[in-house]
């Protein structure tokens, strides 16, 4: 595999990675899983 290739490819990846972090934001219900789990880490019992 070519450098050239080899860097296209990390571009795509990149890009489907920032485009799936994108899709998940536009889904309320999973921010709102996301903080709860965040706050659930730190919570004192």
């Amino acid at each position: 595999m070519t450098l050239r290739a080899r860097k296209l490819l990390a571009y795509a990846a990149a890009l489907a990675v920032l485009l799936a972090v994108f899709a998940l934001y536009t889904r309320p219900l999973i921010l709102v899983t996301l903080a709860d789990q965040i706050w659930a880490c730190f919570a004192v019992r």
